[in-house]
């Protein structure tokens, strides 16, 4: 296992956190095809209008032309809404992650550093509106290499924000995932967070039955 250290952020980073991010985001492009290929209406789709097409047209080709046309599409579907959330950062907080994170009071970013690489990342951002009585930091962008995974790098950078939060005097930490980010939720909750809620964050994550799951972390002087 290659020795690693957590540090804050800094501009000579960026390059590495952008790539990092992107690349982390892409990883989820397949699981989110495999969910929606396994939804019925999509295996219904895919094999009904093939089959439909064989019955009139009496031409396989067409049907085949037609079953991978579906999948396809069916990849562009999956793809879409990860990269749209790329683009959306890329334009917002991660453009100037000094400016979004460290310049903000009570609020910070780290990396975790190998070999004078950036191998893992996550941000913490002070909710500006949360519950009466409850101080709450939210943490973004948890992201480790995928040749880094299971080096304990993610619960390392997830310690520094909760570290981070007890010293800034927060009463919780929380944070967003999807359900289908399996690992995620396991570590989030091996560490002490609760599942606090789930929506569907936009009409298409409804259409394909993906939720988005609320995680909170309470602080034990808080409790």
């Amino acid at each position: 296992m290659a020795p690693y250290h957590i540090r804050k952020y800094q501009e000579s980073d960026h390059k590495w956190v952008l790539d990092l991010f992107s690349r982390g985001m892409e990883e989820h492009i397949p699981t989110t095809f495999y969910h929606m290929l396994m939804l019925p209406r999509s295996l219904l789709l895919l094999l009904g209008v093939p089959l439909a097409l064989l019955l009139v047209c009496d031409s396989w080709l067409l049907a085949v032309v037609c079953c991978f046309t579906l999948l396809l599409c069916l990849w562009m579907l999956a793809r879409y809404p990860w990269r749209q959330y790329v683009v959306k950062c890329l334009r917002t907080d991660m453009a100037d992650i000094t400016k979004s994170y460290l310049s903000v009071c009570g609020s910070g970013f780290w990396v975790a550093e190998c070999r004078g690489q950036v191998v893992g990342m996550v941000g913490a951002l002070s909710v500006k509106a949360p519950p009466l009585g409850k101080k709450q930091l939210e943490i973004f962008h948890l992201s480790v290499a995928l040749e880094h995974r299971g080096e304990g790098i993610a619960k390392a950078l997830v310690r520094t924000v909760l570290q981070f939060a007890r010293d800034q005097g927060y009463s919780e930490v929380v944070l967003e995932t999807s359900d289908l980010q399996h690992g995620a939720l396991a570590l989030y909750q091996r560490m002490g967070f609760q599942k606090t809620g789930q929506y569907f964050m936009t009409i298409f994550w409804r259409l394909v039955s993906i939720y988005t799951v609320k995680l909170t972390y309470t602080l034990p002087s808080a409790q």
